[in-house]
C-alpha cells in the first residue's frame, strides 16, 4: 500500500507537540505504512468511560505504530467538535451518534458552528444512560415526576443532554414541555460531571447520566448509593414520545456499568469514532485495520473495550444512519464484513448529510450577506436556517 498523505490535521497537531516537549517514543511495526508521528484523539472529560477506554488502547497504538498517541478530554461538546472539524487539531473524536446529529443538523448549540460533513470511523461503545435519583430519594417511579416540585440537572455543555431532559422526559411523561416547566425546576450544570453529582450533592433530584462513567461509580459509593428510575421497553408509548426528541437512542433494559443499574431499562447512545470527511483514507483504513486486529490486546483494558470488537460494530452497522468513511469501508470490504447492501445505505446516509451540509452553508452564506450573525440565539439567523433546510429528512436510528 502507497504511504498515506499528510492529514490535515498533523501541522497543527505537531505545532502543539512542539509547544508540549512531545516527541515519538516508539519504533514503527514493519508495515508499508507511515503513521503520523502524532495522533490525537478527543474524547468527553476525564470522569467519562470514552476517555477512559481511549486511554487503554491508546498506549498500545504508541508502542507499536510509532505515532505519539495524545488523549485529549473535551468535555465540552461544540468546542470538540470545532476542534476535529475547524481547528483540525484533532484526528479523531469519540462522540456519541446523538450528538453527531445535532452536529450535522445544526440543532440547538451547533446552529451557528460551521457545517462540516463527518464519517464514523469505528464504534466505540454502547453506553447505557439512565435517570438516576439518590438512593433515599422519595422518587420511586418516573411518573412521580409528574407530581413536580422536583429538581432536574441540565447539561448545559451538550444540546442532546439538554433536549433529554427539557423534551424527551416530558414527552415519556405525557407532558408537553412547558407543563413540565411549570411543574420542574432545571438545574444548569457545566460539565458532565457536575451534571451527575449534582444529584448526590442534593443540587437536583434527578439526572440523566451514563452508568460507566466513572463519577458513577463514585456516586454508587456515597452515603444512601443511586438509585435508577425504571423506563420499561415495554412502554411503547412513552418511548415513542421520547424517540421524537431523541430518534438516535435505542431503549434497552441496562447491563453493563455500575450495578445499582443493571435490569433498569433505560436508553442505549452509540458512540463512535469519528473523523472529517475528507480524513485520509489510508489513515481510515489503517485505524481500522488496528483496531480490528489488535483488539485481543486491548479488549481487557476497560470494560468497554469489549465493544470495540467487529461483531459490536456490525451489529451497529445494521442501525446507524451516519456515514462510515470510505477507509473503513475499504478495510471491511477486504475481510468480507461489508456487503452490496451496506452500500446502498451507506451512499443514501452520504446523501442525507451532504444535503444538510450544503443547506446550512447556503443559510450562513445568506446570513453573512444580509447582516445577520451567525448565532443560535438569532431569531432572524434561525429562521434563515429553517427556510434552507426545510423538507430536509433528519437522521434517526434504523430500526
Amino acid at each position: 500500500m502507497k504511504r498515506n498523505k499528510p492529514l490535515k490535521v498533523l501541522g497543527m497537531a505537531l505545532a502543539v507537540a512542539g509547544a508540549m516537549g512531545v516527541g515519538t517514543i516508539a519504533q514503527a511495526e514493519k508495515s508499508d505504512y507511515k503513521w503520523p508521528r502524532l495522533l490525537v484523539v478527543a474524547t468527553a472529560g476525564t470522569a467519562s468511560g470514552s476517555f477512559a477506554s481511549t486511554n487503554g488502547w491508546a498506549p498500545l497504538l504508541q508502542k507499536a505504530g510509532g505515532s505519539t498517541v495524545r488523549v485529549v478530554p473535551e468535555d465540552n461538546e461544540p468546542m470538540r467538535y470545532r476542534r476535529l472539524t475547524d481547528r483540525r487539531d484533532v484526528a479523531m473524536s469519540s462522540v456519541s451518534a446523538a450528538e453527531m446529529r445535532f452536529q450535522i443538523q445544526g440543532i440547538g448549540g451547533y446552529a451557528g458552528t460551521k457545517p462540516v460533513a463527518q464519517r464514523v470511523l469505528w464504534h466505540h461503545n454502547d453506553t447505557p444512560w439512565g435517570y438516576v435519583v439518590r438512593g433515599d430519594s422519595d422518587l420511586k417511579t418516573m411518573e412521580d415526576l409528574k407530581k413536580g416540585g422536583y429538581k432536574v440537572a441540565k447539561g448545559m455543555f451538550s444540546p442532546p443532554m439538554q433536549v433529554s431532559v427539557l423534551d424527551a422526559l416530558p414527552g415519556y411523561l405525557g407532558l408537553t414541555p412547558e407543563e413540565a416547566n411549570s411543574k420542574l425546576t432545571y438545574v444548569p450544570a457545566s460539565s458532565y460531571s457536575e451534571n451527575c453529582r449534582a444529584v448526590t450533592e442534593g443540587k437536583a433530584d434527578v439526572a440523566i447520566c451514563a452508568t460507566i462513567s466513572s463519577v458513577l461509580a463514585e456516586m454508587e459509593g456515597a452515603p444512601g448509593g443511586i438509585r435508577w428510575l425504571d423506563m420499561p421497553i415495554s412502554n411503547k408509548e412513552g418511548w415513542a414520545a421520547y424517540m421524537k426528541a431523541r430518534p438516535m437512542i435505542v431503549p434497552v433494559n441496562m447491563s453493563i456499568g455500575v450495578a445499582s443499574a443493571h435490569g433498569v431499562g433505560g436508553l442505549t447512545s452509540n458512540f463512535l469514532y469519528s473523523v472529517p470527511a475528507d480524513a485520509d483514507t489510508d489513515f481510515a483504513y489503517n485505524m481500522a485495520k488496528w483496531i480490528h486486529e489488535k483488539h485481543d490486546t486491548y479488549k481487557d483494558t476497560h470494560p468497554l473495550a469489549k465493544r470495540m470488537s467487529l461483531d459490536h460494530f456490525r451489529a451497529y452497522l445494521d442501525r446507524t444512519p451516519l456515514p462510515i468513511h470510505e477507509g473503513t469501508v475499504k478495510y471491511l470490504r477486504e475481510i468480507n464484513a461489508w456487503t452490496a447492501e451496506d452500500d446502498a445505505w451507506n451512499d443514501e446516509a452520504i446523501k442525507k448529510m451532504d444535503s444538510w451540509i450544503s443547506a446550512r452553508k447556503a443559510a450562513m452564506e445568506e446570513a453573512a450577506k444580509s447582516g445577520v450573525k451567525a448565532d443560535f440565539q438569532d431569531e432572524k439567523f434561525l429562521a434563515i436556517v429553517e427556510k434552507h433546510t426545510k423538507g430536509l429528512e433528519g437522521f434517526r436510528t434504523r430500526l
